[in-house]
Order: C-alpha cells, then sequence, then structure tokens
C-alpha cells in the first residue's frame, strides 16, 4: 500500500500513535493545543489517513490499523524502490559514498547479514 504523507499529515499521524487509541473529541482537543487546529481540520486530517488505511475510527474512538514502525518500515521500502531501483546495495554505496559507517554500524549491518543467511 502507498502511504505517502505530508509534514504535517506525519506530525498528525506521530500524535495519534502517541495517544491510541484516542477519542476523537480528545483528539480535537490535542491538536487544538498541538497545532492550533480548529476541530474541521483535525477531522479532515484525519479523513486522509483513514482513506490511506493507517488509522481506523469506530465509535468515536481512533486507533492505528498499522504500528509507526510497520509504517516506517513501508516508507523505508518505498523511498528504496522508487529511488535505487529497489536495491539495498545500491542505496548503502549511495549513503556511505558521503557517510562513513562506524564499526558499530558495520558489525550491526554485519549481524543483519548473518542473520538474513539462516
Amino acid at each position: 500500500m502507498d502511504y505517502k504523507i505530508g509534514e504535517m499529515e506525519m506530525r498528525f499521524a506521530e500524535l495519534i500513535w502517541e495517544n491510541e487509541p484516542v477519542g476523537s473529541g480528545e483528539l480535537v482537543k490535542l491538536c487544538q493545543s498541538e497545532f492550533n487546529w480548529k476541530k474541521s481540520t483535525t477531522y479532515t486530517m484525519l479523513k486522509r489517513l483513514i482513506e490511506k488505511g493507517i488509522f481506523k475510527n469506530e465509535k468515536s474512538v481512533v486507533s492505528a490499523l498499522i504500528s509507526k514502525e510497520e509504517f516506517k518500515a513501508n516508507q523505508s521500502e518505498q523511498f528504496i524502490e522508487e529511488t535505487f531501483e529497489g536495491s539495498l546495495p545500491k542505496f548503502l554505496t549511495a549513503f556511505t559514498s558521503k557517510n562513513k559507517l562506524t564499526e558499530r554500524e558495520i558489525a550491526e549491518i554485519q549481524k543483519f547479514i548473518d542473520e538474513s543467511r539462516s
């Protein structure tokens, strides 16, 4: 599923993840406090994220359909797919061309590779 969202949608999503399950009325109050939004803005943003399959609103209680970790993993996969033709080695090559890996990072990557072989 395509979970592309903008910066404010991401901030809103993080607010929901931090407070879920959250009543829609409480969510309106949180958004008023955090973003200075009106009720209509909160519901418009919520509707967008519900349509994208990230959250649900059942009986005025908002909760996640996917976790924040699942969402971020999906975002990472989409980025690598779109930018590096789905190639993790191409991504790592681009990343390490300007950002040298520490010994700890190399060890973590090697551990991941070793575990993937099993």
